[in-house]
């Protein structure tokens, strides 16, 4: 880049910090003859040390040597001779670290390794990427983590809590038979809370303590010792899911670190990638002690960067972005654009909100009220979640399901997809007070997600005395809403088992007794797959439930008048050219049956008390039906 103007100092120095960053992603080139090292680090840094280690812990550097600066906030340095399966850190006087960029670390990541990646590739790599991009309301996301999906033995799986359990045939059976085609995975990058070095000593965290951005977690491959195993493994499961026609989606947690003395970003650059408030204090909207400052361009940069590597070393087809209102909206902007010039198809979504108070302005923040500035973003609603389960703070407090009333027109809302539609009274709404997505696949549906009760647990604390039968009346009833909804249907992993934390709400370190997933729920009660299964088909043999276009929800989604504890909507004139020519949806939460009004005319009845059937459970005739107490009734002409 050639600068004219050199007295133009401020815009200088953020056009120099995004060039460089953007420039020198990899601050690792290994080729057999010699290894560049590249760091981002300020300029004013008294000395700058690579040191090159024999082993990924303890032991004296073999090889200390000075990074020299170019004078733009980059460092590097030149090391003759094949370094490969040798480990390195960066120095700037504040500790030692594998520095922000790190793509290969050793057992608990403190040091970086020096590996061809060339090598980490399994047979068939260059064929595996999913190319064709994907139409949003077409997704259905089912979210797991490694450890809760394959630990208990009722899996049957033999890699428990590894990366490789979703390569093994039971494992992408299950998925297949369910019918998901996206697998979201909770992070798998290398993060603090576990030690690589005592997996025989019980340990669990979700994964959101980020240590290395770029580098699968350790402790679910075979080898944390082996920089290369959890690289290869990671790649064979991406291989593993996509064969079977599952998109894989890495959720990414660039909105704060474990910590920050510590954090690679310190340590190389301090006080550069945080955010402080006005008295000088390190702001906290993540609730995690920190938060990063995504509007600054060389963490802007880092989070494209590293997003882009994901999605080109190991082929991912999708981001959930937490605490995505930490962020900026730029930033979110860029990014999408990023991927539609590269990658276009790769999808984005997050959490539109933060954890506490961000030092920065809330209307330049990727907040679900703002989602209408981020057009090719899609964001979660708690809207309808909480309209069916309840209040998130409250795991006492019931809503639709539990039978309360009130909820129907957030339920309505959701149903829509968060789209203006003139039935829909937002001021009704329980939170958003008007429409905030433009279409209405920018609207994750669902009803419970791993940071909170699962829906079984939810249910029992919410509905006093609750009977099996009338638990899995109920569970079925909320998912026939989230999945004929018009925004991406998405579950936690387990619900078509039944899935239960023994009552636990934030189960970030819970043991496995808590988080693990009994799979023997299949035999126990296999009529609760089988309503998940068939709900995921229909949604997938009819495109009346997945229009993907505002207009079109709003030409044929039609609300039927109904009372208190009842949701009813039509979705008329074969809407998005269905086989079905009129499809009505009715959710009744009541503890009775209760009589609904429809238009008049000749129906088969395709859903009823808890079964789902598309050649048809039987007919009706007329212009009024009789919805069976807590179930889904779905009719067609």
């Amino acid at each position: 880049m050639k600068v004219k103007n050199l007295l133009i100092t401020g815009f200088l120095s953020l056009v120099m910090v995004q060039e460089t960053v953007a420039q020198n992603f990899n601050e690792v080139e290994y080729s057999p003859s010699k290894t560049v090292f590249t760091l981002f680090a300020p300029d004013n840094a008294a000395a700058v040390k690579l040191r090159i280690y024999d082993d990924a812990q303890g032991g004296s550097p073999v090889k200390t040597v000075s990074m020299k600066s170019s004078g733009s906030e980059t460092y590097t340095v030149t090391v003759d001779g094949d370094l490969k399966g040798k480990f390195y850190t960066f120095d700037v006087g504040k500790g030692e670290c594998a520095g922000v960029f790190a793509t290969a670390v050793g057992v608990n990541g403190k040091r970086g390794a020096i590996v061809n990646l060339d090598e980490t590739d399994p047979a068939g790599w260059d064929n595996d990427r999913i190319t064709e991009k994907v139409k949003m309301s077409d997704l259905v996301i089912y979210e797991m983590h490694h450890r809760d999906f394959s630990i208990d033995p009722s899996s049957g799986l033999k890699y428990k809590g590894k990366f490789l359990a979703l390569t093994e045939p039971r494992a992408i059976e299950h998925l297949k038979r369910l019918g998901v085609n996206a697998v979201h995975i909770l992070p798998s990058f290398d993060y603090a809370s576990v030690d690589e070095t005592r997996l025989d000593t019980p340990q669990y965290n979700w994964g959101y303590d980020p240590l290395n951005y770029n580098v699968p977690e350790g402790s679910y491959s075979t080898d944390p010792y082996n920089p290369v195993t959890r690289i290869r493994e990671f790649k064979q499961m991406v291989q593993a899911l996509h064969k079977a026609g599952i998109r894989v989606i890495l959720d990414v947690v660039y909105n704060h670190t474990f910590n920050i003395a510590g954090s690679n970003f310190q340590l190389t650059y301090p006080d550069y990638f945080y955010r402080k408030t006005a008295d000088g204090k390190w702001s906290d909207g993540s609730g995690c002690g920190n938060e990063t400052a995504s509007e600054r361009p060389g963490m802007r940069e880092f989070m494209k960067k590293s997003m882009l590597y994901w999605v080109d070393e190991y082929h991912i087809d999708g981001f959930r972005v937490d605490l995505m209102g930490v962020h900026d909206i730029e930033t979110m902007n860029e990014i999408s654009r990023m991927f539609s010039e590269t990658y276009p198809a790769t999808f984005i979504y997050g959490e539109g909100w933060s954890a506490g108070t961000c030092a920065y302005p809330q209307d330049k923040l990727a907040l679900k009220a703002n989602m209408k500035q981020m057009p090719a973003i899609a964001a979660f609603g708690d809207d309808m979640r909480d309209a069916l389960r309840g209040p998130f703070n409250d795991d006492a407090k019931g809503a639709f399901i539990a039978g309360v009333p009130g909820n129907e027109e957030s339920i309505k809302f959701g149903i829509a997809g968060a789209i203006a539609h003139p039935q829909v009274d937002c001021s009704k709404v329980n939170y958003s007070k008007e429409p905030w997505t433009l279409q209405p696949w920018q609207h994750l549906s669902y009803v419970s997600c791993h940071d909170d009760m699962c829906l079984v647990d939810r249910l029992r604390a919410s509905v006093p005395g609750i009977t099996m039968d009338e638990l899995i009346r109920l569970d079925l009833l909320a998912q026939t809403a989230v999945f004929t909804s018009q925004g991406v249907p998405f579950m936690q992993a387990g619900e078509e088992m039944l899935r239960d934390k023994k009552g636990v709400h934030n189960s970030f370190n819970s043991p496995d007794s808590v988080n693990r997933i009994d799979w023997s729920n299949l035999d126990k009660y296999p009529q609760v797959f089988a309503y998940y299964s068939n709900l995921i088909t229909m949604r997938k043999n009819h495109p009346a439930f997945r229009l993907g276009d505002a207009d079109l929800v709003r030409q044929h989604l039609e609300f039927l008048p109904v009372e208190d504890c009842l949701v009813a909507y039509r979705l008329k004139d074969n809407a998005g050219g269905d086989s079905w020519k009129n499809i009505i949806v009715i959710l009744n939460s009541a503890k009775n049956a209760r009589n609904v009004t429809i238009p008049a005319g000749k129906y088969t009845v395709v859903c009823r008390e808890g079964v789902i059937n598309e050649a048809g459970l039987g007919t009706v005739e007329g212009s009024q039906v009789r919805v069976p107490a807590q179930s889904a009734l779905i009719l067609h002409e």
